[in-house]
């Protein structure tokens, strides 16, 4: 992990604390997504996806691996506990050089909120995410960095 000068550290964790990953600076992304995947990962009727650059962050602990086809095409592998079951990250084929990580697995109030919402062909119509912000599949890609 390279350290960013005076950057933030950040823990994320799984339910009894074995698997955890640990982030530096601030996430690239922070989404909502309402996919069909999301939902049955989490248990809940979204996924609060958080994106870090792979050289900002390490996992630590045992872990189990599971991998699926993403929506997109690509494959998608999960890292969860294999104590508690918690999903705390997963690596993303078409983007390698960063980790996603489950927003909730930081467990702070203060952590910065969503400001897209992807999937939104699925979201349930109880939740509302300002319409500037809404796409019905993927985001356009961002743009080149650099």
């Amino acid at each position: 992990m390279t350290e960013q000068a005076g950057a933030a550290k950040r823990i994320a964790q799984c339910a009894c604390g074995s698997l955890r990953a640990e982030v530096t600076g601030e996430p690239l992304r922070v989404i909502m997504c309402f996919c069909e995947q999301c939902q049955r990962r989490t248990g809940s009727v979204f996924g609060l996806s958080t994106y870090w650059m792979r050289q900002n962050a390490t996992v630590s602990g045992p872990y189990t691996l599971y991998t699926r086809k993403g929506q997109s095409g690509k494959n998608v592998t999960f890292y969860f506990c294999p104590t508690c079951g918690s999903t705390v990250c997963w690596d993303l084929g078409k983007r390698p050089d960063e980790l996603g990580i489950a927003g909730g697995a930081f467990f702070d109030p203060n952590f910065p909120a969503p400001t897209t919402s992807v999937w939104e062909q699925s979201r349930h119509d109880w939740v509302h995410i300002p319409a500037s912000r809404r796409f019905p599949q993927s985001p356009p890609p961002p743009p080149p960095s650099g």
